[in-house]
């Protein structure tokens, strides 16, 4: 049961991400089939560029890869039913997480959906600009979340990073091997 926790949590945030890649392509690659002019060529470099480091460096390398792995290792050697049934959700921090983190969690995803409502409104070639930046983001976060795996495979304690699970006295940060901060 502690492998499938680990693995069902990483596998699940991945086909999530891999998924919204696979929606969004399309729309980034329907931007070949236009005539772009000057503007719309900067707008796409300025939408991959910064994607590339405000999603997928700052948002998903820094910040959310190293937490999904760190939470799935403290999933991985804890596991409950519910915790494992739930896995992707758990690593995500919808669950079992700090209220700090829970909330934020929460309020990013409230965010992104009110930004793919707008998205939605945009015509092509607009679409398809802010699409390839998306795209780009998410796949770097594809990247960041195997990076992180790897890192965690080869030296578990390498991932110096709060896994932000709660407790009954107060919240503590607790590191993937099982240390404890106040």
């Amino acid at each position: 049961m502690k492998s499938v926790a680990f693995i069902w949590g990483v596998a699940g945030v991945l086909l999530l991400l891999l998924f919204a890649v696979y929606r969004l392509a399309p729309m980034a690659l329907d931007l070949a089939e236009r005539e772009l002019t000057v503007w719309h060529w900067l707008a796409l470099g300025f939408s991959t560029i910064y994607m590339a480091y405000a999603e997928g460096y700052r948002g998903f390398h820094k910040a959310f890869a190293p937490r999904v792995v760190v939470r799935a290792v403290y999933l991985k050697s804890h596991p409950k039913p519910l915790h494992v049934i739930l896995a992707p959700l758990y690593c995500m921090g919808y669950i079992h997480a700090t209220r700090r983190r829970q909330l934020f969690s929460i309020g990013l995803t409230l965010l992104i959906i009110c930004f793919i409502l707008i998205a939605r409104t945009l015509s092509q070639p607009w679409r398809g600009i802010l699409d390839a930046g998306v795209v780009v983001g998410l796949s770097l976060g594809i990247l960041s979340i195997c990076y992180f795996l790897i890192i965690a495979k080869l030296n578990p304690g390498a991932l110096n990073i709060s896994a932000e699970i709660p407790s009954e006295s107060g919240t503590l940060k607790t590191k993937p091997n099982g240390i404890t901060e106040s």
